[in-house]
Formats: structure tokens, C-alpha cells, sequence
């Protein structure tokens, strides 16, 4: 029905390039460090899309959105779509962005909105109309997340260290202060006057604000949690976690939060904040445990209750699994992006 390219603003090969070449794609990789760089990008996909005159162009990130949209409104191109990953984040930490955010929703003729949370805040503060947002959720793929490769999970256990530990708190978070790690930590110190055998995994253990994550830290006994800053392999990262816990710091901060889904895809219990997706499917003691915002006394409380109640937990662990496979199934959000792509012609 029609023939995708994908462009690439990147300086190196990454693994989601590669995974295009695997798959057939036709890729190409436009050399891209720093913002710098825009105007160098800006000729480059003009000569591009003036090469192959695309009917629909479909932007995502910050960056990419910028120049893609800018020059495809230069040159006319009817369809100019791109997926709103962020929710009112600039708006709270980098209020000088909020004009770029203006600038491409203005560019675009359909904007996808990853979550209702998304499409209201596009709706209330940067004033886009109904008529422009499609909501269509991120999706897994979750026959993954069901396959177990017990030796592949056994290794990395044994690369970490964990053999052995209990319990596992695990987190996969940037260090950036609306994900609400600075609130885990101290529910963690508690944990270990009952558990001093427990481990606190941070995956994805970088960002702004890790200066204030590692005065917590310093807290903890170092033996005691584990700082992982990049892992390709969730899958089975999340095998090694007793306990998963994900307490962005308020409603509208989290865009969408694919950790929600995916832990509970894994069949980790979680214990989470209502942020992004979680608002619309999370319900307290059915297939996660909700806490309040910036809640470290609930935090320890959830962990300590999951921990000595196995019924609960694995009431939570088999809710959860069978959720997220009714919802968020990747194929149906693929299905929804064609149809737009198509209704846009």
C-alpha cells in the first residue's frame, strides 16, 4: 500500500538502525551530534525529499520533528505528521522550548498523541485542536516478554551480580528529577533494616539530575544497589526484579511510561504512581500497587505488603500480564498509525 524510508539523525550506528537493515528497510543515517547541526540537516533532507518527493513525512523527537516538518511545509508536502513523545515537561523544567513544541505542532497536519495525558495537555496548554490529535498508545510485542531463555537471564543475573540477593527492587528510569527516583531510595534504606540482603537495580542511570541521585545514594551501603546506564536487554532485566516500582512525580509529567507496560508484560509486580498510561488502566491492588506522589513512607509500605503477601502479588502479577496483553498489543498500534496514514491521502 506504500513503500517506508527511514531517516536517521544520529553520528553512529545504533542497535534501532541495525534492526531496520535486519528487517529489509531502506535506512538512511544523517551524521547528527549537536544542535549545530540543524542547518546542515535541513539542506541535507531537502535534497532528499526533493529526490524522492514523499506523500507522507512522519517525524518523532524533538530534533527530528524540527527539521523534518520544517522542510516539508517548505516544499509543500500534504501530509506532515509527528508523534508527540513529551507531555508537559518543557513547560515545568525548560519553559524556552515551549515555542519549538508551538512551532512544530503548528507544521504538522495530524499529530499522534502516545496517551489521553498527551492529548489534553496538547489540547489545554499549546491550544491544538481535537480535530488534529489521533491518540494511538506505544504497543510491545508481547509474545517477548512471555518466552523465557533461562540461561540468558542466568547470565546476566550472574554479569550483575544477583545471584543470591533477595529481594530485587528494580528500576529503569533516567535521572531526571520527574521520575521520582529521589522518593525510591529513601523507601529503600528502609527496606534494608528488614532485607539487608536486598539489591535496588537503577537501569538507564543518567540524566540531569544525577547530582541529587548520588548524594542519596551515599546513603545506601554500595553492595547494596547496583547502577546499570544502559541495557539493551529488558527483557530480561526485568526477569531479575522481584519488585518493580515506577513513581513519576505527579499526573501529567509522565508522557506515557513504557516501563509500566513492560514490567508488568514480564510479570513483575509493580508499585507505581498514576502518570501518563498509568491513569487510564492501573487500578490499586488488582495489577499494580498505587502510591501517592513524592510518597516515600508509601513506597517502603507497598514493598514491605507485596513482599509478605504472596496472594496479592501474584493475584497483581497475572492481572497485570493479562492487561497488557489486551491493551497494548503492538500490532494494533501499527494498524492504527496505517489507517492514518491512509485517511491523511
Amino acid at each position: 500500500i506504500y513503500h517506508q524510508k527511514f531517516i536517521l539523525l544520529n553520528n553512529k550506528e545504533t542497535p534501532f538502525e541495525q534492526k531496520l537493515i535486519s528487517l529489509g528497510f531502506h535506512t538512511l543515517r544523517i551524521n547528527f551530534r549537536k544542535k549545530s547541526d540543524l542547518l546542515f540537516v535541513v539542506f541535507k533532507l531537502i535534497k532528499i525529499f526533493l529526490g524522492n518527493r514523499p506523500n507522507i513525512v512522519h517525524t518523532h523527537l524533538f530534533y527530528a520533528s524540527f527539521a523534518g516538518l520544517f522542510v516539508s511545509r517548505l516544499l509543500c508536502i500534504k501530509t506532515r505528521i509527528h508523534t508527540r513523545h513529551h507531555s508537559n515537561s518543557n513547560f515545568t523544567y525548560t519553559p524556552k522550548a515551549v515555542k519549538y513544541d508551538l512551532m512544530i505542532n503548528k507544521w504538522s497536519t495530524k499529530i499522534i498523541a502516545i496517551s489521553e495525558n498527551v492529548s489534553k495537555h496538547l489540547q489545554e496548554k499549546e491550544h491544538v485542536p481535537a480535530q488534529k490529535i489521533t491518540i494511538i498508545n506505544h504497543g510491545i510485542y508481547f509474545p517477548d516478554f512471555l518466552t523465557h531463555d533461562k540461561e540468558e537471564t542466568d547470565a546476566m543475573r550472574q554479569s550483575y551480580q544477583l545471584e543470591g540477593r533477595w529481594p530485587v527492587i528494580g528500576v529503569v528510569a533516567r535521572y531526571i528529577e520527574l521520575k521520582g527516583i529521589q522518593y525510591i531510595i529513601p523507601a529503600f534504606r528502609e527496606i534494608l533494616t528488614k532485607y539487608p540482603n536486598a539489591c535496588l537495580v537503577l537501569a538507564n542511570a543518567k540524566g540531569s539530575y544525577s547530582k541529587n541521585i548520588q548524594v542519596l545514594l551515599s546513603t545506601l551501603p554500595k553492595q547494596n544497589y547496583i547502577e546499570i546506564e544502559f541495557e539493551p536487554n529488558l527483557v530480561s532485566l526485568f526477569k531479575l526484579f522481584d519488585i518493580y516500582v515506577h513513581v513519576p512525580i505527579d499526573r501529567l509529567c509522565e508522557a506515557f511510561g513504557q516501563t509500566y507496560i513492560e514490567s508488568l508484560a514480564s510479570g513483575v509486580p509493580g508499585i507505581f504512581t498514576l502518570s501518563g498510561i498509568a491513569s487510564e488502566f492501573i487500578i490499586h491492588k488488582e495489577n499494580a500497587w498505587v502510591v501517592d506522589y513524592k510518597n516515600s513512607e508509601q513506597i517502603t509500605a507497598a514493598i514491605l505488603e507485596l513482599l509478605n503477601n504472596d496472594n496479592l502479588r501474584n493475584k497483581m502479577k497475572g492481572r497485570g500480564k493479562q492487561d497488557i496483553a489486551q491493551l497494548f498489543d503492538m500490532l494494533f498500534s501499527i494498524k492504527r498509525v496505517e489507517e492514518l496514514y491512509l485517511s491523511s491521502q
